[in-house]
This record gives C-alpha cells, structure tokens and sequence, in this order.
C-alpha cells in the first residue's frame, strides 16, 4: 500500500524546509535557548530540590512542545503529523499542569493537599483516555498536512488551560497578601505574573489558531516563554536558583550566535556562507571569553560575600566575648573601689597615714577603670543598634548640680576651681535621666577636669530659643584644628590627649554625642587652639 504524502517538498534534516515561514525558526530556537537556559541552570544550583525540578520540567515539557511544533511545520508525512499533534495536545495541559504545582510550591513550600491533586487529575484524565481516539483530532486535511481537532483538542484542552490559570490567579490573590515583608510579596507577584504573561501568551496564540487555521499567528505566544525568563529572574533570586547576571550574558551570546548562525541557512553565494561562517566562529570566540570574565566576577563576589559573612559571624561573636568580660571585669573593679572607699572612711578603723595615699590612688585607679569599662560597653551597645533609652520627666538643673557636686573632690585633689551658674528658669525635659546625667553632663565635667592642669571649670545652663543650653568650659590643653574632626568619633583621641590622660578610652564624646543625638539635640566643642581651653555645648529640646 502506497504512503500518503502531503504536496511539498520533503524537509532537509527534518527541521528545515522551504515551506516554513522564516518566523518559525526565530521563534522556536529563541523560546527552546530561553526555556532550557533557566530549566538547566536551576536545577544545576540543586538537583535534589523540589522546586528546581519541577522549573525544569516545565522547561522540558515547553521544549518538546516547541520541537514537535516545528517538525510538524516541515514534515510532510501525515502519520507524523497526527503522532506529533497527538503529543503536542497532551503536552499543554501537562505544560500548564507543571506551571500550576509550580506556583503552589514556590508560594507554600510544600505539595498541595489530597482535594487539589485530585481535582488536578480528574481535569487532565480524559486527555489521557480520549488521546488516542476521534474525540481527541478527527481526521487530516492531506492538502494543508493538518489534523482536524475533535472537541477535546479544540475545547476542552483550552478549558483545562482556563481553570489552571485562574487557580494560579486565586493563589496569588490569596496568598500573597500573607508574606510579611514587602521584598516577599514583589517576588511573588513578579513569579506569577512571568507565569500568567508565558501561559496567556502560550494558549492565546493556540487558541486563535485553532478557530482561524492560521497557525503562524500561534508563533508569536511562543515568545511568552523568553518574556516570562526575564520576569522571573529577580523571583527566583529569593531560591538563589542560578545568577541574573551570568544568565543574562549567556542568553545574549547565545541569542546572537543564532541569529548569525541562521544566515548561513539562508545564504545564497559561497562568499555570503563564508562570511557567515567565519562570523559565527569570531563571535563564538569572543561570547566564551565574556561568558568565562562574567564567571569569574560572580565567583569573586560569591566569594567575598562568603567572606563578609565570616567577618559578621565572627564580629559577633567577639562582641559577646567582649560583653561578656567587660560585665565580668566591671564588677571586679566596682567591688575593689567598695573596698577602697570603705578603707578610706575608716569602716575598718583609722588608717596610717603612710597607707592613706595608696588606699586613695587604688580608690581612684578602680573607679577610672569601671568608668573605662561602662564607656567600651555603653559605645558597643550603641554601635550594634541596641541601647534603649528610657523616657520620663526630669529637671535638669538639678541634674546639673548633681553632677557637678559629685565631680568636685576630683578637681578639689588637682586644685581647680569648678563652678555652676545658672538661672531660675524651670529646666524640666523628657528623656532618659541616667544616661544624660553620667555619660553627658558628668562625662564633659570630669573631661574638662581631666584635660586641665590648673585653672578652673565652669558649668553654665541656660535657655535660649526654646533649648536648653548646657556647657562647659575649662583653662586647659586646649583643642588642635587637626582634632577637632576626630574628636566625637569612636575611638577619636586628640594628637596629645593620652599624655595628660592616660586612662581615657577615647569613647566619651562619642558615647556622649550618640546620646544626645537621641534625644534631638546637638553637641559640640569650640576652641581656639593649644593651650587655650574648650568650650563644649550641649543644646537639648525643652
């Protein structure tokens, strides 16, 4: 018995042929290159990973719809034909299928429940029983090499194709609105969005040409897939399934050796083909060198980003050790100066007087060393984001004097002459007392205390323009130019501060500005050089 055979030509390596339309081939090789491209590159970052697998099935599933496409394009065999449309009409649904249990999974992270798979396989069943039968393509137009779709290929697949892309819908509007953070829904929505773009373009095209019979309109859907490529790549960032970057240079390479490859099937001299030829081959050189230098930017990044997050595990856990120690050498200290402040006042009874000054030196040195211990933590604390500041009602001038009643024995022992004036004025604000009145107002007074040789230190507060004005100014070293910009940092000492000051930490001012800033205020220093004392200021809202 004689095989039919459609009226043209027979196709040249079973893809090409003179009765495809040039579209075709820019169609399908751009979709396949951009379906394949993200299905292997994903499931290379995790094999063994349930999301992963089911990107590249779709890939998969995509790619032989694509590959049948264009053969039915050039064959010419009519039992080809009607195997292949037979293949193509059960690998839709399958394709919208995968897309479905894709969407589910990348939202929930998990399979679907018993009622959702079985409604899923109720929907594509009689796809697989009726396939091979008359419901399923009816009959071959031998003029056209077309198959003539029965109800199930020309209705129902499309139904199906209709209700998985509503429940992709319905997840969406269900699910995203759950995620917590604003990063979390815009991946979401983008990967969905990719999808329902891809599908709507996908079945669009099949569609018109199912009741047109003009299928070169359904070429165009299929770069739904490429479109759906590029809004999925931030999406899938979140798995960290495969690099933006590095996809993006490999798609144009690939992108462009296709379209210069494709002119050597379309060439009709010799010199045409070796110009194409030799082309293809520069551009091929080039593509693996950029591919290779974009490679090897991504590793070196990966890499660094490794690293950084060594360094923060490590900052980490140094900052707990230095917590941790500092609490511990702390509560040494502060029971030494107990010891040595109960010794001084006699609790023990009268010391000799040949001890004294030693019980007075070690009084002061333990003192000097828990306020260096505070001020390390205090700046830890504040550097790492967690101080917390109380807020209530207090006066100030009271805290004022306070603090410069405490700090008078200090400048008593080097002979000073410390001084507070202020007015009548209500000095009532809101914030956190403990913290402004040691480690601000106390902190700048027994600076200015220590900084001075001889002379004296006066305290003033004062109003003027709704703020209040605390400041100190002192007789001694002075403040260089070249200091002042260091001065409120972490760490900052001035050039020759340590000479005068051997147990300063140099986190004073810095503590002391983080707290101030906290509280909406300003704080800074004005000198006129070495030798002719400071000025510091604090303002604080009223």
């Amino acid at each position: 018995m004689e095989q039919l055979i459609c009226p043209w030509e027979s196709p040249t390596y079973l893809f090409f042929s003179s009765n495809v339309p040039s579209l075709i081939y820019y169609s399908h090789a751009t979709a396949i290159i951009a379906a394949l491209s993200i299905g292997v590159f994903i499931l290379a970052s995790n094999p063994k990973g349930t999301l992963q697998r089911l990107f590249f099935l779709l890939a998969i599933f995509f790619s032989i719809w694509v590959v049948l496409d264009v053969a039915l394009w050039a064959t010419n065999r009519p039992d080809v034909v009607m195997f292949f449309w037979s293949l193509q009409v059960l690998l839709e649904p399958l394709t919208y299928a995968t897309a479905f249990y894709l969407y589910y999974f990348f939202l929930h992270q998990q399979w679907p429940g018993f009622k959702i798979n079985v409604l899923v396989a109720l929907l594509l069943t009689p796809l697989v029983v009726f396939l091979p039968t008359h419901v399923n393509l009816e009959a071959l137009t031998l003029s056209a090499c077309e198959a003539v779709e029965g109800p199930l290929a020309k209705y129902y697949t499309y139904i199906a194709h209709a209700i998985l892309m509503v429940g992709i819908v319905f997840m969406a509007a269900r699910r995203i609105p759950r995620f917590v953070t604003r990063k979390e829904r815009l991946i979401a929505l983008w990967f969905g969005l990719g999808l329902i773009i891809f599908l709507l373009a996908f079945s669009s095209g099949n569609i018109i040409s199912s009741f047109t019979d003009d299928w070169v309109i359904s070429q165009y859907g299929l770069f739904g897939m490429p479109i759906f490529v590029g809004l999925i790549a931030y999406s899938i960032v979140k798995f960290q399934a495969f690099n933006i970057k590095l996809i993006a240079t490999q798609a144009l390479v690939a992108g462009i050796a296709v379209l210069i490859g494709a002119r050597l099937f379309y060439s009709t001299t010799t010199t045409g083909t070796i110009l194409s030829a030799v082309t293809l081959i520069a551009f091929l050189i080039s593509g693996v060198f950029l591919v290779r230098s974009v490679k090897r930017e991504i590793a070196q990044r990966e890499h660094i980003e490794v690293l950084a997050k060594e360094l923060a595990a490590t900052n980490e856990r140094q900052e707990t050790l230095i917590h941790f120690i500092g609490h511990e050498v702390k509560g040494f200290l502060t029971k030494d100066a107990g010891a040595f402040a109960a010794l001084s006042d006699g609790d023990f009874g009268e010391l000799p007087e040949a001890l004294k000054p030693f019980v007075e030196h070690a009084l002061t040195e333990s003192r000097n060393g828990a306020r260096s211990v505070t001020d390390l933590l205090t700046a830890s604390n504040q550097k790492k984001g967690t101080m917390s500041y109380t807020k209530e009602p207090f006066d100030l001038k009271q805290l004022a004097a306070e603090a410069v009643e405490k700090a008078k024995p200090g400048a008593e022992q080097k002979g000073l002459a410390l001084s507070f004036t202020t007015d009548e004025s209500s000095y009532q604000m809101t914030g956190d007392k403990a913290q402004i009145g040691d480690h601000v107002l106390r902190n700048l007074i027994d600076n200015s205390i220590n900084y001075t040789p001889s002379g004296s230190v006066a305290v003033s507060l004062k109003k003027e323009n709704g703020k209040l004005i605390f400041a100190v100014r002192d007789t001694g070293i002075g403040i260089m130019e070249e200091d002042k910009k260091r001065l409120f940092t972490e760490g900052g000492h001035g050039k020759d501060s340590q000479k005068v000051n051997a147990h300063s930490t140099g986190y004073g001012l810095y503590i002391a500005k983080n707290i101030v800033l906290a509280h909406g205020g300003a704080i800074r220093a004005e000198s006129e050089g070495a030798g002719k004392g400071s000025t510091f200021i604090v303002e604080l809202p009223a």
